[in-house]
């Protein structure tokens, strides 16, 4: 398994520390439901604007049913396809608009899908499974292909599974990124002091 723990410059979980987006699924290796099913717990247990829980989650296991993975795979865009293949698991993240009651906007709706799908990719970490999310899907292909109604958007597509230290599964284009260290910007460029543009540090 290729780790990739982020070298930080304060100490933060463990679990954060360890969670990147791999593409490199292990095509042999099949997602227990239960995993599956303690991932989709930990999803529901995110924040949310008075508690309104807009987001909902579209579980996809080739192992499970292959019809409706098969159809999934279909809304990637090539690219992604290239790899995503190999992955057993595939999440549609979706977000209501509205809220539950009376059906009024939600503004905070993609805030609120986005906590849960970080609790999804976690989770993932946990049960040493890989998580990687892609906005690079028929948005228009998937609320036709799975009836998702008008008040709902479809935000990102997650693919879950387990990691391969077979780099001859994926493409030459991604094994370089694979492999390269990980990097983030300084804290000080995007989190400021009182004001804006004033880095913390």
């Amino acid at each position: 398994m290729i780790t990739k723990n982020a070298t930080t410059s304060f100490l933060i979980n463990e679990l954060i520390s360890k969670r990147w987006s791999s593409r490199l699924f292990d095509p042999t290796k099949d997602v227990e439901r239960v995993k599956i099913y303690s991932i989709c717990e930990a999803a529901r247990w995110a924040p949310s604007c008075f508690g309104d829980e807009p987001w909902r989650f579209i579980i996809l296991d080739k192992n499970h049913n292959p019809e409706d993975y098969n159809n999934g795979f279909s809304c990637l865009g090539e690219w992604n396809q290239k790899w995503v293949k190999n992955a057993p698991v595939l999440i549609i993240a979706i977000s209501d608009t509205k809220f539950r009651k009376k059906r009024n906007e939600n503004k905070w709706a993609g805030f609120d899908t986005g906590a849960a799908c970080e609790n999804i990719y976690l989770q993932a970490v946990s049960l040493n499974l890989i998580a990687h999310p892609m906005a690079g899907f028929d948005v228009d292909k998937a609320r036709t292909g799975f009836n998702i109604p008008l008040d709902f958007i479809p935000m990102a597509m997650i693919a879950i599974g387990y990691q391969s230290d077979n780099m001859s599964l994926v493409e030459q284009e991604f094994q370089t990124s694979e492999q390269s260290e990980r990097t983030r910007r300084p804290i000080g460029e995007n989190f400021f002091d009182g004001q804006w543009g004033q880095g913390i540090l």
